[in-house]
């Protein structure tokens, strides 16, 4: 397969995101836990956390363009501050996929979609309990994206919950089964496939 641009914006429009959004590969598959100040809980699925510096921790994540249609989850960080990011577990792929449909703003994705929320530390977002690593997070910045008119937003990390001890710093996801997402709606598994020491180069082998 080789496209020009004029040939990859020319393609069927499900096809073309399909298609673009798998270029990246396998990202985190992430719920992004957020409540409106009346009280409702709104979790929706996020491919699109990155990893922006260890000090001050900080993650952003790219929201979708904003427009006629509502964006539940950038409302309620623009009315309280905080959200909470929770990895899906293997086990959640379906239930984590369905909190993308359109649900009202009075309803919560948690409730329908089978996920419990949990409040903890007295961080005032909810997090999902049946995540094994969550955090909660204050909103610092938000960057316009004008090409597209999405928005990264800057989360600091205020809050870490994970069912795995620190240790060095090494995480193993494999073991926490974790799972990651291609595309829109492809799932993985994923499968740690070796770890190497800080690369020096006068250390560097073929063998």
């Amino acid at each position: 397969m080789q496209l020009s641009k004029d040939q990859l914006l020319s393609l069927d429009r499900i096809c073309r995101l399909n298609l673009v959004n798998s270029l990246t590969g396998i990202k985190p598959a992430n719920l992004i836990g957020t409540v409106n100040t009346r009280g409702v809980t709104n979790l929706a699925i996020f491919s699109s956390v990155i990893h922006l510096g260890s000090n001050p921790p900080l993650l952003g994540m790219v929201t979708r363009p904003l427009g006629e249609v509502r964006r539940h989850t950038y409302e309620n960080i623009k009315e309280t501050g905080v959200f909470t990011i929770n990895s899906v577990p293997n086990s959640m792929t379906k239930a984590a996929h369905y909190t993308a449909a359109k649900f009202e703003d009075n309803e919560s994705e948690f409730e329908h979609c089978g996920f419990t929320p949990e409040y903890l530390s007295e961080f005032k977002a909810p997090f999902v309990r049946e995540s094994p690593l969550k955090m909660g997070l204050q909103l610092v910045d938000e960057l316009p994206i004008k090409h597209n008119d999405t928005r990264l937003l800057i989360g600091e990390i205020e809050y870490l919950c994970c069912e795995q001890e620190v240790g060095d710093g090494h995480l193993n996801l494999e073991e926490l089964q974790l799972a990651g997402v291609s595309g829109l709606n492809s799932y993985y598994t994923l499968e740690k496939i070796a770890e190497y020491p800080y690369p020096r180069k006068e250390e560097w082998s073929k063998d």
